[in-house]
């Protein structure tokens, strides 16, 4: 090789570890940004309040498992502050591939805690002795009509499962005050195509100051862990019936707490 093209070479490759350098610093940034957004959010603008903390285990394993609601999802960020600031104990949230497509959003939401969703949704994390948080109505809490507002929808029942295999208590947390922060009035279809999203909703473009109360419930135990399959299956089934109605019976109550959604 030349000089001329080695010193070619050399510009090129310092010009690249240059912008991965940017790229990286830019990234912490707005991930900073976006931490500081959430304080504000959680301490100033929904004036969060929480109740029950002293229901997570201190120690070992637990399946957080609340109520999905709000069109953009803010819950799973305020939970993750929550139990980060209050218990130091970080919250594993089984997050969908779109949430890691988001620039800034995703990368901090996986340095929080998030994990890919996947069947065993976090199991190592249980085995391990962590906490896992879990919204079992999916998207389709998300995409509940505002008429319809915290009227769970049916759980899936994976959580339940994993929860009887690592031998876990089910915490159930309602989270009351999304609903009306980010109301979900309609769908655009086309600009969910357009932009490979799952849907697409019609919402306020900036989070609207309603009052937020998440309270965590006593601990639902884990049946012991059966022999057979069908046992263990039976088994999730009743505890998933049981977390959600823990959930609801907990949301239907916190609701009551408000005089109106902004106080």
């Amino acid at each position: 090789m030349s000089e001329s093209m080695a010193d070619v070479t050399d510009v090129i490759e310092v010009a690249g570890a240059e912008l991965r350098y940017m790229k990286r610093l830019l990234g912490d940034a707005g991930e900073s940004a976006w931490d500081r957004l959430l304080d504000w959010f959680v301490d100033d603008y929904f004036r969060l309040e929480v109740v029950g903390l002293e229901n997570i285990p201190p120690e070992g394993p637990a399946v957080v498992v609340a109520n999905h609601s709000g069109a953009w999802g803010l819950d799973a960020f305020v939970l993750q502050k929550v139990f980060t600031r209050s218990l130091r104990r970080p919250l594993h949230v089984p997050a969908a591939p779109l949430v890691f497509r988001f620039p800034v959003i995703g990368s901090y939401a996986r340095k929080k805690g998030a994990i890919p969703l996947d069947p065993m949704l976090g199991l190592e994390h249980l085995t391990a002795g962590e906490l896992v948080g879990v919204f079992p109505e999916g998207l389709a809490g998300l995409e509940k009509p505002f008429r319809k507002r915290y009227q769970l929808r049916p759980f899936s029942p994976g959580f339940a499962l994993t929860a009887v295999r690592a031998g876990a208590p089910v915490v159930p947390v309602s989270v009351i005050g999304a609903e009306e922060a980010c109301p979900r009035i309609g769908g655009i279809p086309a600009l969910a195509r357009l932009f490979d999203l799952p849907y697409f909703p019609i919402t306020t473009v900036f989070p609207l100051p309603a009052k937020w109360l998440v309270t965590i419930g006593e601990p639902i135990p884990a049946p012991h862990r059966p022999a057979s399959y069908a046992a263990r299956s039976a088994a999730a089934r009743l505890l998933c019936a049981e977390s959600q109605a823990a959930v609801q019976a907990l949301v239907d109550r916190e609701r009551r707490r408000r005089a109106t959604p902004f106080w």
